[in-house]
């Protein structure tokens, strides 16, 4: 809502998406302001102050603004909404609710269109969860109400600071979000009235926890290649950077499907439009694995698209984030992935330019590594003050043009994430999914697999690919058996265990359980001394191992048919272990 007592201004110069704006009296950094064209209020926010004058970004269409058009400012920092009846919405990165938007407007989005993200006047079954008297402080559970398969946590907003007593709380029964539930009241006798709802700044962590803990569970994405050789930390953060069609976004959509977390904020800042259009027609038709309800009944989707305004690219990325923080302060794991943030670093780049302001490396500003490193920051483990855990694990694609890992905003990320899934375009187009290089990527997080067994895994890769190497130069004749032994190995295990087949419904996801098993059964072939009579012995065998384990991979685990195919491939082991 608007403040009614705004301070005013008058534009004094346009330049794309930034307008100056001359003004009287005080002027916040940050705050929201709206520039009034006809019949419309485009919003915007003030970047910079010098003086009597502030720059801001419109989030909308500038064309038609012109001088001396009235500003209003509203005394508020660009802010979310927090209340039930998030989950499964569509919104645009200020947040609007999309699919409301289009009915009241149509197909097309309308400039200056703003609806309230979630219906305040919708009733919620509330349940209270302290009495009258009681202590609480900002954070802490009042109540709670049922929304999909979770219980909404109704807490003392953020804002609040301090010890609060509880003077009323409102009886069980249903309640409209803009309804009073609960007063407050502080140590000075100041009281304060609290609804279902509340407003964040988004460019401020919420931080109504005791501690910060650090991540070492490992975070199961089911994902083979990902939870082995480069996991992934409940509370941590990783970055997948890669050329334009090596498969980021679908990596991210497999993602968001399987790994073992509670709620998934997908954040498209500057994604192409087709893929958000895939991804909001496919999700509504998934069945979540872990709940066999639909997908998007604990999904959050926050859609600016390359073709949306410029400026709307920045504020997408922390509203994903600050959902993701609101839904953690209940207790639960959220996954947030946004795809991509190297648009969001070039809507920086372009705002920068715009302000004059002295350019860093390839004109993104200098403060750009502060940034990405702040936006970071804001995943984590945290404890409670009633002692659960929660946590924001964030997941960034990188897009860096012509899959150069070189370029600024891939280095500004791996300075401060905890793992490096980098695609390579040679295993894209080798249709080796997914086609994260096993040889260039890391991670600071350890593996469900202990680390010696890994190793000796990434051993058997690197030796693999240095006899590939060898044989581009000298040919196969030019490799000892042993070695070409060793390359095959190598080749084995990439297409049996590294690689996924994403459209057979048991491959594409693989529990832990699974994978554990899998793994120490590969260990045995990789440990092996094979002897062969001669390399087209040792193909075959290897050839015909691995489709037996390509077909194992498509059985449900714990299974009869699951046993009967491992004693296959066991007898399958056993005869090259013989082989002469």
């Amino acid at each position: 809502m608007v403040n009614t007592k705004q301070r005013t201004g008058k534009v004094a110069g346009v330049n794309g998406n930034m307008v100056v704006v001359e003004f009287e009296g005080r002027v916040m950094q940050n705050e929201v302001a709206y520039v009034i064209v006809g019949a419309e209020r485009l919003k915007s926010e003030v970047i910079r102050v010098r003086g009597k004058r502030a720059e801001m970004q419109v989030f909308e269409d500038t064309s038609g603004i012109k001088i001396g058009d009235h500003v209003e400012f509203t005394d508020e920092l660009l802010s979310v909404e927090l209340g039930p009846g998030l989950l499964g919405q569509v919104f645009d990165g200020l947040q609007n609710p999309l699919p409301r938007l289009a009915e009241k407007h149509g197909f097309f989005l309308k400039r200056g269109a703003y609806l309230d993200p979630i219906d305040d006047h919708t009733t919620w079954d509330f349940t209270p969860t302290v009495k009258a008297g009681g202590k609480v402080r900002a954070g802490d559970q009042l109540g709670t109400v049922p929304e999909k398969m979770f219980a909404h946590w109704i807490m003392v907003p953020f804002a609040l600071s301090g010890e609060l007593e509880v003077c009323t709380i409102a009886a069980e029964g249903k309640y409209a979000l803009i309804d009073k539930i609960a007063q407050l009241k502080d140590g000075a006798g100041k009281t304060y009235d609290v609804s279902m709802t509340q407003t964040w700044p988004v460019k401020v962590p919420i931080k109504a926890y005791v501690k910060k803990i650090r991540p070492t569970e490992p975070l199961v994405t089911k994902i083979r290649l990902i939870d082995t050789l480069v996991p992934v930390a409940v509370g941590g953060t990783f970055c997948t950077p890669g050329p334009f069609g090596a498969g980021k976004t679908v990596l991210q959509h497999l993602l968001s499907r399987h790994t073992e977390v509670d709620v998934v904020v997908v954040a498209a800042c500057g994604e192409r439009a087709g893929e958000v259009v895939e991804l909001l027609e496919e999700f509504p038709r998934l069945t979540d694995p872990r709940t066999k309800r639909s997908l998007m009944e604990r999904t959050i989707i926050i859609c600016n698209t390359s073709s949306m305004p410029v400026a709307a690219r920045e504020s997408s990325v922390y509203t994903g984030v600050t959902l993701a923080e609101y839904y953690r302060q209940m207790g639960l794991n959220v996954l947030l992935l946004a795809d991509s943030t190297s648009r969001w670093a070039q809507a920086m780049r372009e705002m920068s330019g715009r302000l004059e302001e002295i350019p860093g490396e390839e004109a993104f500003p200098a403060y750009l590594e502060s940034r990405i490193a702040a936006f970071y920051e804001r995943a984590g483990l945290v404890k409670l003050r009633n002692g659960k855990t929660g946590s924001v694990t964030i997941g960034g694609a990188v897009s860096p043009a012509g899959g150069n890992f070189e370029e600024p905003v891939t280095q500004a990320t791996l300075k401060v994430v905890g793992a490096f899934h980098g695609l390579s375009r040679a295993r894209a187009d080798a249709r080796r999914y997914p086609s994260v290089d096993p040889l260039d990527s890391w991670s600071k997080y350890t593996s469900f697999i202990e680390a010696e067994r890994v190793r000796k895994g990434i051993a058997i890769l690197k030796k693999s690919f240095s006899v590939n190497q060898m044989m581009k130069v000298v040919g196969e004749e030019g490799t000892s058996t042993s070695e070409f032994v060793d390359y095959l190995k190598g080749e084995f295990f990439d297409a049996v265990y590294l690689q996924q087949n994403a459209f057979d419904k048991t491959d594409e996801s693989t529990t832990a359980d699974r994978q554990k098993y899998v793994y120490a059964l590969i260990e045995e072939i990789i440990d092996k001394p094979f002897e062969f009579k001669d390399k087209d012995d040792a193909r075959k065998f290897f050839q015909e191992l691995s489709q037996m384990f390509i077909t194992w991979n498509s059985v449900p685990f714990r299974t009869d048919e699951f046993s009967k195919s491992e004693k296959q491939i066991r007898d399958k082991i056993l005869s090259g272990a013989i082989s002469k």
